[in-house]
């Protein structure tokens, strides 16, 4: 992706965002949904999903790979914990597959 990416900013020499609009500057939003639904459209992707579920997913997957709820609540910008432990009912399964360390004591 690296190379991907050395690539286009060479082609495009981007002057203030990497991916930026047909005549400069910043992307509109609904260019930015426009890209996102062409892209899951290319991927075979059936589901409705808007370009929010792009957060969503990233900070579901910052949980299932164990990043502490804290950081991510800072990562997504979120004041209240309790906005942030929404995405934990998406990773239940890999919550429920966490051991105790009391799990790992062998006791003789």
């Amino acid at each position: 992706m690296l190379e991907d990416l050395r690539s286009y900013y060479k082609q495009y020499r981007p002057q203030q965002f990497l991916f930026e609009g047909q005549y400069g500057g910043q992307y509109t939003v609904r260019s930015a949904q426009l890209i996102f639904k062409t892209a899951m459209k290319k991927a075979g992707v059936i589901k409705t999903v808007g370009i929010h579920g792009l957060r969503h997913s990233y900070a579901t997957h910052l949980l299932e790979f164990g990043t502490d709820i804290s950081l991510i609540q800072k990562l997504m910008g979120h004041n209240d914990i309790k906005t942030t432990l929404t995405y934990t009912h998406v990773a239940n399964t890999t919550i429920n597959n966490v051991k105790s360390p009391l799990d790992r004591l062998h006791i003789i």
